[in-house]
């Protein structure tokens, strides 16, 4: 991960309440609000550009915003401060609302870094307008409420994983898992349709660039997947772990 100068890089756009509105309105959870509140919510957000390996937010930075993606995809990780190493917690697609330990945090602080996986345009929502939100709109307390319940399970999982998994399982967890969120289905299989350099999947499963490398190159002799422009084409789907599925966060 590159950050030279140690702080965010971000640009506020100039853009218009109106503009605003218009992109929340395309977000899963914005395009049911009541026009009321999406413009409530749109005059009191920003437009935030974050480039490509540059924090959106820190560890211990407050935790006073949420953030929803418009474009691109935000990595979630924990960083130790000694050694620079980083444990990934997840890759969230577009129009994913992240940062909600504004609504709950105790201390106030952020525990997790987010991190631009690809240059992104994000809303950035303060915490007390979406928590009014919450209050006046039931769907919208009920689609953050399963937000929250289903990365606490995938944590949950995550962490199951590991006490009780080798490396091999883990890893076919996680391609299952990002075939059901990121996969395009193709004559030949479905591909995750993601730059996942291996050093990130290693990150994710707890493992060394090196191991997963291994198991991959494994995986491809065998014919289960194959690499297609850094992106990894599976094509055999069934031989995977299955993932748990996703409730869906609107009805």
């Amino acid at each position: 991960m590159t950050d030279p100068d140690n702080r965010p890089n971000r640009r506020t756009r100039n853009l218009t309440t109106e503009e605003r509105a218009a992109m929340l309105m395309q977000l899963e959870f914005g395009s049911r609000l009541r026009r009321e509140l999406v413009e409530r919510i749109a005059a009191s957000s920003t437009a935030v550009e974050a480039r490509r390996r540059r924090f959106v937010y820190r560890a211990g930075e407050q935790a006073d915003a949420l953030y929803a993606i418009v474009k691109g995809r935000i990595k979630l990780c924990r960083i130790e401060s000694h050694t620079d190493r980083e444990a990934v917690i997840d890759i969230l697609p577009q129009s994913s609302l992240f940062g909600d330990s504004a609504l709950y945090s105790t201390a106030g602080r952020r525990e997790n870094c987010a991190v631009a996986y690809e240059t992104c345009v994000l809303l950035k929502i303060p915490a007390e307008v979406f928590k009014s939100a919450l209050e006046e709109d039931p769907g919208l307390h009920d689609y953050t409420l399963r937000l929250i319940g289903q990365r606490l399970e995938r944590a949950e999982q995550r962490l199951a994983d590991f006490a009780l998994n080798a490396i091999p399982a883990r890893l076919d967890r996680l391609l299952a898992d990002f075939s059901h969120r990121y996969g395009v289905r193709e004559s030949d299989g479905v591909l995750i349709d993601i730059p996942l350099p291996h050093r990130e999947i290693a990150s994710i499963v707890g493992s060394t660039r090196e191991s997963v490398t291994v198991r991959l190159n494994a995986m491809r002799r065998e014919g289960t997947i194959e690499f297609v422009n850094r992106r990894i084409l599976v094509k055999r789907p069934e031989w995977l772990v299955p993932p748990a599925t996703d409730v869906p966060l609107v009805n």
